[in-house]
Formats: C-alpha cells, structure tokens, sequence
C-alpha cells in the first residue's frame, strides 16, 4: 500500500513506560499487527507523563496506557485536554479512562475540585470523581454490555465483549450525572451496570475503557477498539 493511500500516522504513547506493565509490553506487537494486518503504519513515541504536559500539536493520535498513579496527573490531564480540544483521536485504558472522566470534570463541569482518590486518597469524597472500587477488578475478566450505535458498537461489531481488567479504581456514581449533562456518554457497562466505557459523540474519535483491550487475545491481532484508534489516526493525519 502507498504512503499517499495510507500515510503514516503519529501517535504519542502516553504513560511511564515499564516493563513490568503488561499492556506496555503489548505495544510493539499490536502495532506490528496493525501494519501487516490492517496496513496501518503508526510511528509511535512513547511520552513520559511529566513530558506530556508539553503539548500533542504534531500527533495523530493520543493514547493514555494503563500504570497509574502517574508520575504526573497533570501531564495525563494536559495530553487529554489537547486531545480533546483539538479534535485529536484518543483513547485512554484503565488509568487513562480514570482520567480523561476527571479531565473533563474539571474542565467541562467546572468541578475544580474534583480527584483522583489514588492520586490525592485525602480527596474529600464528594470531591472524588474517581473512588476505589468496592471490589478490586485486577486479574478479573467479565462481559461487558454495550449501546447499540455507539462507536465503541460500531467498532466490535456487537452488542457485548469480553474485558480484561486491571484496576482498583473507578467512577464515582455521584457524578455521573454532571458528566452526562456536559456532553460524555458512557456506552459499556458490566452485567453489574457498573460502567466501563465513555465516549464523547461530538469528538472525531473519543474513546475511553477501564478495561485494557491491548491485553485481548494474544497480541498478534489489535482489538477492534485500538484498531479504530489508528484508523482515526490515520485519517488524521491525512487531512493534517
């Protein structure tokens, strides 16, 4: 395939890089798959959170990996803000859901307030948009329900998936309602209702899950979900 059909796209990898995450240790298969399967080229820079507050002008695509507590939530907030006003595809996994829903707290709903209870665990509870979990969710995998004509629908193809989790945190119930009111959907949830996937539907590609679809099957083919996000990418990057 030519570069003038298919451009190569910029991604930047947000998150602390480590060998010990295993989504981090995904990454280099999932984009090799893209390109022999998909024929989707990404030039991938992986970006410390304490560079990421530097700005993503330049990027195709922002993509905030799981490994929190980062080493800076301002820097994970200042990618995500970016991404988001300047109609740049994103997609954040695990943390990077945690945080794009406090992101928009904050700067959509104006709670100026509003934490990260593993990141400030003094964090008043009606200030915390996001709060452990009544049950930790590392190691467990469990069905998620999703809504019908969503993007999150469109790119599975179904109306339920499989998920793979690895986290202790999640949304707070008490400001879902001031999420949903200023624009985020949430389009997945558990067969608890627990909710596991948010989207912005005014975004080009605005996609977050807590659970980690890099860790789906066994890496030699992208889930559907971070697929969609290079497609975007690369469409991106075409009318750039």
């Amino acid at each position: 395939m030519s570069h003038s059909t298919h451009p190569t796209a910029r991604i930047a990898l947000v998150g602390d890089r480590s060998d010990a995450v295993r989504s981090h240790a995904r990454i280099p298969g999932l984009l090799e798959a893209l390109r022999v399967r998909e024929g989707l080229d990404l030039d991938a820079y992986w970006i410390p959170t304490e560079e990421a507050g530097e700005g993503m002008d330049g990027f195709d695509a922002v993509w905030v990996l799981p490994g929190s507590p980062y080493r800076s939530e301002a820097g994970v907030l200042a990618a995500i803000r970016d991404a988001r006003e300047g109609a740049i595809p994103f997609l954040g996994t695990c943390g990077g859901f945690q945080h794009a829903l406090l992101e928009f707290a904050r700067t959509v709903c104006g709670l100026d307030r509003a934490a990260h209870a593993e990141n400030d665990p003094s964090t008043a509870g009606a200030d915390a948009v996001i709060v452990p979990l009544a049950c930790s969710l590392v190691g467990h995998e469990g069905t998620v329900r999703l809504t019908p004509g969503s993007r999150a629908a469109q790119l599975l193809g179904t109306d339920r998936t499989e998920a793979r989790y690895h986290c202790n945190y999640g949304p707070n119930p008490h400001h879902l309602d001031l999420l949903r009111a200023h624009g985020l959907t949430f389009t997945g949830a558990d067969e608890s209702g627990d909710l596991r996937i948010a989207e912005l539907a005014a975004h080009p590609f605005f996609l977050a899950t807590l659970f980690q679809p890099e860790l789906d099957g066994d890496g030699t083919r992208a889930h559907p979900l971070i697929a969609g996000l290079a497609s975007a990418a690369v469409e991106h990057a075409r009318t750039r």
